[in-house]
């Protein structure tokens, strides 16, 4: 299991396809936005990295368009084609 850390939070590096993840890029885009969200998912299209939030069903802020089980679906609809892509998984204490 790979771990990074980001505004003192602890992610677990799920996926990182074609190697997206750049930590200093995702650190100026992550805002307080993010906090309620259990899974990160950022995927870049045109040298410009998107950032969307996946919870989990138990979260209590949990909504049917933010479900984790639609993260593929998601990349599939409303990412480029062979975009590079990452998600990351929250760490709770």
């Amino acid at each position: 299991m790979e771990v990074i850390e980001i505004n003192n939070v602890k992610y677990e590096i799920v996926k990182n396809y074609k190697e997206a993840l750049n930590k200093e890029e995702l650190t100026e885009k992550l805002t307080d936005y993010f906090d309620d969200f259990d899974y990160i998912v950022g995927d870049i299209a045109y040298n410009k990295l998107r950032l969307k939030g996946f919870n989990d069903q138990d979260n209590k802020n949990f909504k049917p368009l933010n479900d984790v089980a639609k993260v593929e679906e998601y990349i599939t609809n409303s990412c480029a084609y062979g975009c590079k892509w990452f998600m990351l998984k929250k760490i709770k204490d």
